[in-house]
């Protein structure tokens, strides 16, 4: 069989694909053309960031039964045509996470001491010890704002130098926080309230961009030094730089950049300010270990083993797929809606329940569903259908699924439960009608029946009359348009009893009239605006 590396790999990936046998061809540098013509001939390609594979070009490659990335993103690579083709389409997911941590904690070392000023100002020709005078880590405390694997490893770093490290990410389990001797907050200000450093590690979304603004520091101690080598829009540059100017960030180290490559930004100019041009990932090392684990993969794919790290959909039964494929939307907002609504700081178990005539069937696509929606947008690294159990796993989260043919009330049914802790909660859904309408059953301990839309509100309240009248006379006043409305609730049997209202809305419902609602009457004990779209 023929391997096409079409950019430069380590010599022990090469080593890898010789030993197994195949025939290694080296396009590096090759012009699309000559890619368009002979890519027909080999079963595999091994590429990196340059070669894109769109589906014009994957059409030529008629042989083609892998397609392995030497690195993290997939960008540049057609995934849905590739799959459509039967290609399995792999990465290198943790090539560079070693290196990621490795050069925070460079940066941290570089922003309490002052090297890179001091350094500068040496080799220009003045000798001021003074000037520099830095901190020690010791005793400090770090805050470490995404715990995913990159997270952890500079945990395990920043512990070793004697600091503190204190952690927010809900989705990662508590038992982890314990095992790498991290303390735990169940909120950001409770983060920014401590941390001396503070590093962010954040998956890029639409939630998180801009996360580190005005707000936020204004929360945090005074003299925090701030550090990026995750994406540059996890900060509002304009609000550090303000930051910077009060005195209230002492300083920052910038690994990442809104915009990239740039040479020219006002930050570069601050004297308490260190930036590098995105070298988290460069190191020989990293780059290496992308191209082993990449034709790793090649090797796996082509003789038979298991491609541990194939971001496309693994292998159903087709029968299954036709009978669980409208099921997968609705599982997947289940996900979504249980962890949103979940009262917790730890998530530490997800159980996933198939009861029906769907239990019947293959129903692990169902639970990798919850999980994506449970999870997606929520760590710092990519998840899909193949990693979503890996990346569970690595957070300490356990993942329970069990099945029954028997289904009360309805011919199928899917409940989720997020557990924390003691806390349990519980969203229950089916689809219905020939157009397979995803319709949620239950949530907040109470029942209804209501079609899911791509904007859900849910409010849990005292159960007495006129709650729904006033959420409507406010939302009309701020120009939300409710679609569509459904209320569960017990019967009455005190003052204790609550009911639980859910809206869909035309549009998303801003945080903002949430929390106007539930300060408005003491009725209400909470409310929630959740995006399943």
């Amino acid at each position: 069989m023929r391997v096409l590396v079409s950019e430069a790999i380590g010599d022990s990936g090469l080593d890898l694909l010789h030993a197994a046998g195949f025939d290694v061809d080296l396009g590096i540098g090759w012009p699309r053309e000559e890619l368009e013509e002979r890519i027909g001939g080999y079963e595999a390609i091994l590429v990196r960031s340059a070669t894109k594979l769109d589906a014009d070009l994957l059409a030529r490659g008629s042989q083609l039964r892998v397609i392995a990335r030497a690195g993290v993103g997939i960008d540049n690579i057609d995934v849905a045509a590739a799959t459509k083709r039967g290609i399995v389409v792999a990465n290198a997911p943790r090539s560079n996470i070693v290196t990621a941590a490795e050069h925070t904690m460079a940066l941290l070392l570089a922003l309490a001491r002052n090297i890179p000023q001091a350094h500068g100002s040496l080799i220009a020709g003045q000798w001021k010890r003074g000037a520099f005078s830095g901190t020690e880590l010791m005793d400090k405390t770090l805050g470490i704002l995404g715990f995913g694997r990159i997270g952890q490893l500079v945990a395990q770093r920043a512990r070793a130098f004697g600091m503190r490290v204190v952690a927010y990410d809900p989705y990662v389990a508590a038992e982890r926080y314990q095992n790498l001797g991290v303390e735990k907050t169940d909120t950001t200000d409770a983060l920014y309230a401590q941390a001396d450093f503070l590093t962010v590690h954040l998956p890029t979304t639409q939630e998180t961009d801009g996360w580190l603004d005005a707000e936020a520091f204004a929360k945090m101690r005074d003299g925090v030094r701030i550090l990026n080598v995750a994406r540059g829009s996890l900060i509002v540059d304009a609000d550090l730089q303000a930051a910077l100017d009060s005195g209230k960030v002492a300083g920052a180290a910038l690994d990442v950049f809104r915009s990239e490559p740039i040479t020219d930004h006002p930050l570069f100019h601050y004297p308490n300010v260190i930036v590098t041009p995105h070298l988290g990932a460069s190191t020989a090392e990293a780059t290496d270990r992308a191209g082993y684990q990449a034709a790793e993969q090649v090797v796996a794919a082509l003789l038979g083993g298991s491609v541990t790290t194939a971001v496309n959909v693994p292998a159903i039964a087709p029968e299954d797929m036709e009978a669980l494929g409208p099921f997968q939307p609705l599982c997947n907002q289940l996900g979504r809606l249980a962890t949103s609504l979940a009262l917790c700081g730890s998530i530490e178990r997800v159980e996933i329940e198939c009861n029906g005539r769907i239990a019947e069937r293959d129903t692990r696509p169902l639970g990798i569903a919850v999980l994506l929606g449970a999870l997606q947008g929520r760590t710092e690294e990519p998840i899909n259908e193949v990693n979503a159990h890996a990346i569970a796993e690595e957070r300490g989260l356990e993942v329970f699924e069990t099945s029954s043919t028997t289904a009360r009330d309805f011919t199928d049914l899917v409940r989720v439960t997020v557990v924390c802790g003691d806390a349990r909660t519980t969203v229950a859904g089916t689809t219905i009608g020939n157009r397979n309408r995803p319709h949620l059953l239950q949530a907040w301990g109470q029942r209804f029946n209501l079609q899911l839309e791509p904007h859900l509100t849910l409010f849990r309240y005292r159960d007495v009359p006129g709650v729904i009248g006033r959420v409507g006379t406010i939302f009309g006043g701020h120009g939300v348009n409710i679609g569509s409305a459904a209320v569960g609730h017990s019967p009455n049997n005190g003052d204790q009893q609550h009911a639980v209202m859910v809206l869909t809305t035309d549009a998303p419902v801003p945080q903002a009239l949430i929390d106007e609602i539930i300060s408005s009457s003491e009725d209400f004990v909470d409310g929630r605006t959740v995006a399943l779209g």
